[in-house]
């Protein structure tokens, strides 16, 4: 049974876009061709199943701001990691709309999801397959007892918590590890800007379809409001006009926390004051890239079947 009370904000903020390099400098992430050669066949899968509107395979466009970037990213293409994800040849700018006059590099190792049609999809085929609850889960309600769990009327012998940041609220979670990040995105409708491919300049741009893209995110590593900011827009705005050279309007704006964790590593599995309850957290700025892997990891684990590996094992954090 699976509880959700779709307030997992950051995962429907969340841009969708799914790579294996921070462009920002041009470094391979972590296990990252692992990551995404299994995260690819599973949503494939997954949304031929519920939906192939949730998924498009889609490069990126880094925009080269300097020679020295131009550089850094020829270096980059001569990795092991990142050869066969990033295109050796510059791409130069032909799209009137955009700031680019040094061209961009092309991300081969990538793909876009539609969030919202995502999630919504997959609730609406669980909700069909009568294995969804949609209401708040009460901590306090959950009997732990040496023979299994029980929650109201569920019995069961093991529990899987997938929380995010709300495992914070969470008494059988280590608090010590998490560090919720704050991001804001904008979305914008801009008529002249005709982008296929995402962009990805001072943020990344998304297009979403009829005229609308999203921008972001940004990195507010202060500010713990639940709620969008001005300073987060504007700081947006000013990113998408070193962009973009045409009109735009800001149609929407949305927020969302992070699950960071200090050491940038996942926590999964289980901790030794209650063995029968599980955790999948920590995913950071690359949740959709890393979920598939990691849920496989850990159903693994729980079967008995394999061990966590330990970088990733939250009993780091016990």
């Amino acid at each position: 049974m699976f509880f959700t009370t779709k307030k997992n904000v950051a995962t429907r903020t969340a841009g969708g876009v799914v790579n294996t390099c921070v462009l920002k400098r041009i470094t391979p992430v972590w296990n990252g061709l692992k990551f995404y050669e299994f995260a690819l066949s599973f949503y494939e899968a997954l949304t031929s199943k519920i939906s192939s509107a949730a998924l498009k395979k889609n490069t990126i466009l880094r925009i080269f701001n300097s020679v020295e970037e131009q550089n850094e990213w020829f270096v980059a293409c001569d990795q092991k990691e990142l050869g066969a994800l990033l295109s050796e040849e510059m791409v130069p700018n032909t799209i009137e709309s955009l700031r680019a006059p040094l061209g961009f590099g092309r991300v081969l190792g990538s793909f876009q999801l539609n969030t919202h049609v995502l999630l919504d999809d997959y609730q609406q085929f669980l909700s069909e397959e009568n294995v969804l609850m949609e209401e708040e889960f009460h901590y306090h309600l959950l009997q732990v007892r040496p023979e299994g769990l029980q929650y109201k009327d569920f019995i069961a012998s093991k529990i899987v918590f997938a929380e995010g940041t709300a495992a914070i609220q969470n008494p059988f979670f280590p608090q010590e590890g998490l560090i919720p990040k704050k991001g804001e995105y904008i979305t914008i409708k801009a008529p002249q800007l005709h982008l296929e491919d995402i962009v990805k300049g001072s943020y990344f741009i998304i297009p979403l379809g009829n005229d609308c893209y999203k921008v972001g995110a940004t990195f507010a590593h202060q500010d713990t409001s639940f709620k969008t900011t001005e300073a987060g827009k504007e700081t947006l705005i000013m990113g998408l006009k070193k962009a973009i050279s045409v009109p735009f309007e800001v149609v929407n704006q949305e927020f969302g926390f992070r699950p960071t964790v200090s050491d940038r590593k996942p926590m999964i599995g289980n901790l030794p004051s209650a063995e029968n309850i599980y955790f999948l957290n920590g995913l950071g700025t690359r949740g959709f890239l890393m979920a598939p892997l990691l849920s496989s990891h850990l159903f693994y684990f729980m079967e008995g079947l394999s061990e966590i590996p330990s970088e990733m094992d939250i009993r780091r954090f016990s």
